[in-house]
């Protein structure tokens, strides 16, 4: 979220960065409802010190016995202003306050102009592209033709956009997850952490999903939401907290089922299990000092790069341009694995570096080395998505006969098993 006061200190250059979002002007809009407000509070000040006044005043008139109803009288229309300024401060508060959090956050100063995906921009291509001497199938025939994969078992239990694994596939889902955490924790310091997947209203608001996103989410008939990602668990942990600077950064990981209502994604990907209602996921979280951010994004990228380097997986880096750099990040990064039966590039992991943006929102600091609290910087990565990871292997790893190779690194979480075969 931004902070009114850096706002009215550079009007232009907070109206400069969000028309790089495709935001029209804000600055006036807000500094004249900020302006309001602190009217509003003054005049609540003024008043308050006229009804001190005035108490002091009416008790100096009933010690020396005099008619106290003027001032009475006085003191009631007070009472009024006031109770009307005491539910008009609170309003225009909150006003402030959900217009700022609807903003989205300010970009970094190297992402690239652009409206859509189509201007990403590729920083590093990794591994070769596979060449089959025949047709490459994509997952869901793979999956099916094995028997291991079934959609109108999943269909018949909850809908559209569900699977159901079995056996040898379902153990090899398990052993990407698995693999993904014994990396993230024994090479890369991450902290292995299990997170509810149901949180409230000020979870998701902290981390930026809500109030924009409601669309996009599960909601509970008890008011809870179920989590779209493991960041929205994980980040909210240091919220309302002032950490010592010796403790930064912090480093956590999680591997939970997430669940999307793909509210905008109709028509889009409707078979097989690239873009499900639920799935599974590694998130990688970090909070930092200010300054050390940047290099930890680099850090966790990288992180999220080698559990595909250690698959054998070929991938590209894409730095995310403008118009395609969600909500709450001032840079992303997109790591796009290959799938050979679809012949493009797919995301499977997004790195982003918020700073103090969820920070805002969560009211998270640490004390800085002068020991004043300043809040910390957040930064959230999948590491990573394991589904899509499944669908990579498929691809990547499949033979002629419609059998499927074990990439080497998972076989000791298969029990040795070297092929899927029907």
């Amino acid at each position: 979220m931004h902070d009114i006061k850096a706002i009215r200190e550079d009007a232009a250059g907070f109206d400069a960065a969000m028309a790089r979002r495709g935001i029209l002007p804000l600055s006036r809009e807000l500094t004249e409802l900020d302006d309001e407000r602190r009217a509003a509070v003054a005049q609540l000040q003024v008043l308050q010190s006229s009804r001190n006044a005035l108490a002091k005043r009416i008790g100096e008139a009933k010690r020396a016995k005099e008619v106290t109803t003027p001032l009475e009288a006085e003191g009631a229309a007070l009472r009024g202003q006031m109770e009307a300024l005491e539910a008009e401060v609170p309003r225009l508060e909150l006003l402030l306050r959900e217009t700022l959090a609807a903003i989205p956050n300010a970009l970094d100063a190297a992402v690239p102009e652009g409206r859509d995906e189509t201007a990403n921009h590729e920083e590093k291509i990794w591994g070769k592209k596979p060449a089959f001497p025949f047709a490459a199938r994509e997952h869901f025939e793979l999956g099916e033709k094995l028997g291991l994969m079934d959609f109108a078992g999943a269909a018949k239990l909850a809908g559209s956009r569900f699977t159901v694994l079995r056996a040898a596939l379902a153990r090899l889902e398990r052993a990407l997850g698995q693999f993904m955490l014994d990396t993230h924790t024994a090479a890369h310091g991450y902290t292995e952490t299990v997170v509810p997947l149901l949180v409230n209203d000020t979870a998701m608001f902290g981390t930026g999903q809500l109030p924009k996103f409601a669309d996009d989410l599960f909601k509970t008939t008890d008011g809870r939401w179920l989590i779209p990602t493991a960041e929205v668990s994980l980040t909210n942990l240091v919220a309302a907290e002032i950490l010592p600077g010796a403790n930064l950064p912090i480093r956590v990981t999680a591997l939970t089922p997430c669940f999307r209502s793909e509210a905008g994604s109709a028509g889009r990907d409707v078979r097989g299990m690239l873009r499900q209602h639920q799935f599974s996921k590694v998130e990688l979280v970090s909070i930092t000092r200010p300054e050390d951010s940047e290099a930890e994004h680099e850090r966790m990228t990288s992180c999220a790069e080698t559990i595909l380097e250690a698959l054998e997986l070929p991938y590209r880096r894409m730095l995310l341009c403008a118009g395609d750099t969600g909500f709450s990040a001032v840079k992303t990064y997109d790591l796009e694995v290959w799938l050979p039966g679809q012949g493009m590039y797919r995301e499977i992991s997004s790195c982003s570096n918020t700073r103090a943006f969820q920070a805002r929102r969560m009211n998270a600091r640490y004390r800085n080395a002068d020991g004043k609290p300043d809040f910390v910087h957040t930064l959230n990565g999948s590491g990573v998505a394991v589904g899509r990871a499944l669908i990579a292997v498929l691809e990547n790893y499949q033979n002629e006969d419609g059998s499927v190779t074990v990439p080497a690194v998972l076989r000791p979480y298969m029990g040795g098993l070297e092929t899927l075969t029907t």
